[in-house]
């Protein structure tokens, strides 16, 4: 028992000796709105992976576009096979940057504000993407979240005619992460 309290201790010692580490999620959410007079659209998706490493601010999420789920099946049906094509891009990635990622405390219960830029690829289009995200540290725990909107041209996903006024041409997007662990290194 005594040498089990020594290893983790001495584990994180070294931790804190090396610098702050870098967190993963594979439980991340991703969901996306479009608003229009017709039809409101939203759809849902669970299985977010994301990588930050604290020291640098590289910060990558990715998602496989046939894990977003919708209420109609057929919403997601059109959603995988006519808009963004998921057999052919299966999924969408942000790379980007936390500014001043350093700072952010993730000792103690505290919020923290930050800017993230980077870019975005979906549908075989990469376009920069910048906007806050939060930062929450509460009983240990690290969580992120942030919200911004795409437009479907920017990403050459195109809408037919016949269904036009349905959709939103520009799509509200929100990130939360409630959750990010420690990675290990082995």
């Amino acid at each position: 028992m005594k040498y089990s309290f020594f290893v983790i201790l001495f584990t994180l010692l070294i931790f804190a000796g090396f610098g702050q580490p870098k967190y993963f999620t594979k439980t991340g959410k991703i969901s996306f709105y479009s608003k229009s007079s017709m039809e409101n659209i939203e759809a849902v998706n669970t299985k977010v992976v994301s990588v930050w490493d604290v020291a640098s601010g590289q910060i990558e999420f990715a998602v496989l576009l046939k894990g977003f789920e919708f209420d109609k099946a057929l919403m997601q049906e059109h959603f995988n096979e006519n808009y963004v094509e998921s057999d052919k891009y299966p999924k969408a990635v942000f790379k980007g940057i936390i500014e001043n990622s350093k700072t952010i405390q993730l000792s103690g219960d505290n919020v923290s504000t930050v800017r993230v830029n980077g870019t975005l690829t979906l549908h075989g289009v990469t376009n920069p993407v910048s906007t806050n995200a939060v930062i929450t540290v509460k009983s240990g725990v690290v969580a992120a979240s942030c919200n911004f909107s795409i437009t479907l041209t920017d990403y050459k996903i195109s809408i037919p005619s016949l269904v036009a006024e349905k959709i939103n041409k520009k799509i509200a997007i929100a990130v939360v992460i409630p959750e990010y662990q420690p990675m290990t290194t082995k």
